[in-house]
Order: structure tokens, then sequence, then C-alpha cells
């Protein structure tokens, strides 16, 4: 792991152009370092800097209430093999309690979370308008995982294999609960397919994670459902892409720059993360750490 951001990197971060970086260090705010020409900002006295008093940052507004405040070491939202993996393999002592999107917001409201896994469709592409509506006055900042491969997923065996989503008429459908972001893709999807609801014949009981809701169909406890590529291949699963989705972790922004959460950033920087990512199959890591938003 680095121990200095780059301009761009910081710029980033604070959801402002490099100018405005430039000018701060100009003004002797911003503690930096000057190597060879090149900014270096390091990233502990960034922190400090961040929890500074809004006097000791010139030019800048007070940080919202609660800014700093310490949350409870956990990660929430939605599920994600790799996501699962890498916060174990990394020993960055980040729990997970990966319940569903919708799930992991709420809990972020009531600051039970450090970070929330989210791919949620909404008029902005993923997740990024639902995270400004709810969350544009407090200080949490959207970094993309990683990009996702969904469709639908169905045994081998299948007397009917379903080649789209009009196909699984009359087929047992495997649902998530109800907080599942899978869900909120399922219905957009039905709609573009001018479908709705009563159009699948949904089995009685849910999955709570994409690896069981293929087991769920490795098992024949249901004929398809809709899934990951990395699931389906999980279980030797067959698989009918639909559509790539993007994969967010919403991060309280004062525990992005803690020691728990940049081991897991750094153990993700590294190729055995890559090469995990390529095992599993049906993702692309290669947006790993972009900023999509930076709430005020």
């Amino acid at each position: 792991m680095s121990d200095f951001l780059t301009t761009r990197e910081l710029a980033a971060l604070l959801r402002v152009k490099e100018r405005k970086v430039y000018d701060l260090v100009a003004t002797g705010t911003l503690p930096v370092r000057r190597v060879t020409g090149k900014l270096l900002f390091p990233r502990k006295e960034i922190e400090t800097w961040l929890g500074a008093t809004p006097e000791a940052r010139e030019g800048d507004e007070a940080p919202a209430p609660g800014e700093h405040a310490q949350l409870p070491l956990i990660l929430a939202g939605g599920h994600d093999p790799l996501l699962e993996w890498a916060l174990r393999e990394s020993r960055s002592g980040i729990a997970a309690f990966l319940d569903g999107a919708l799930d992991g917001l709420a809990r972020a409201e009531r600051g039970e979370c450090i970070a929330v896994g989210l791919h949620i469709p909404d008029a902005q592409g993923w997740n990024v308008g639902t995270v400004e509506g709810r969350f544009c006055r407090e200080p949490w900042v959207l970094i993309e995982w990683a990009r996702r491969v969904r469709g639908l997923i169905y045994r081998p065996d299948n007397a009917r294999p379903p080649k789209n989503l009009k196909d699984v008429r009359g087929l047992r459908f495997q649902a998530r609960q109800p907080e599942a972001g899978s869900e909120l893709v399922l219905d957009r999807l039905l709609s573009a397919e001018k479908m709705t609801r009563a159009d699948l014949r949904v089995v009685d009981t849910i999955e709570r994670s994409e690896t069981d809701l293929a087991l769920a169909i490795a098992t024949g406890r249901a004929d398809v459902g809709l899934g990951i590529a990395a699931a389906a291949r999980l279980h030797n699963l067959d698989f009918l892409p639909l559509l790539e989705e993007r994969f967010d972790l919403l991060v309280w922004r004062k525990s992005y720059f803690d020691p728990p959460f940049q081991k897991l950033v750094a153990f993700c920087r590294a190729p055995l993360f890559e090469t995990r990512a390529a095992d599993l199959g049906g993702y692309d890591v290669s947006g790993f750490g972009t900023v999509h938003f930076n709430c005020c």
C-alpha cells in the first residue's frame, strides 16, 4: 500500500478539480511532499487535515455533523463472492453482513457500518442517483468495486434452456429477498420485456445470496434464477448473460483512510486479486477504486 496519494487521487477523493488541489498547495493549506518535481500527499497527514477545524482548513466548509465518528467495522449491502473472499483473505478485520443493497443503505443511514455494497439501477446508471438522493449531505464516497455480468442461471440438463427472459415462463423461478439489488434489476428487465412478476412461476422460498441462489438451482429446488456469472460457474451451471452491472462500495469517508479499509484496498490492487476475479469469471476489475461520487 502506498503511503502517499497522487494529485489526481486526492482530487477525486475530495471531489474537486486538480487545479483546486494545486491552489491549496500554493497557499500552504495541504500537507504535501515534492519528489523529483512531483506532488505527493501523505495519507495520514491528509486524514488529519480532513479532521481539522474549519479554521485550519482555509476556504473549506465545516465538516458534516458526525463526519469523524467511529462506525462499526462492518461492510453491509449486496452479496458478492469476490468481495466476501477479499474481506477474508486480506485480513482487514472488516466483518461482512451482506444481506442486500437496500438493507445496507438502511444500515448506513443508522450508522451501523463503514461501507455498503451496491448494484442499484437508477436514472444515472448504477448507484449514483440513489446515493445522491439519500446521502448528498453526508460524508460518504462511492468507489467502484467491479463490473459483473448478470443473467439467467439454469442446469445443463434443463429440457427448456431459456434463450431470453421471456422463456422463463413456466419454469420454477428462484427469487432473492426484497432487499436484494438483484430484485431491482429483475424488475427493470421484466419491464423492458413488458412482463410482470405475475409472468414468473416463483418458488415459495427465497435465497439471500448469489451463491445460495445458484445452489438452489444446482440441487433442483428451482429451474432458473437471475444471478451473476461467477455463481453459476461455482456450481457448474449454464448461464445466459443479460447485462453488465456495476457493483460499487459506498464508504464512510473517514473509514476510507483508516488502516482496515486501506488494508483491503492494498490487497485488491495486488495480482492475486485479479487472478481470483478471472478464476471466478464474469468480473471486470479494471475500474477498481474509481470514485463515482463524493458526497458533500
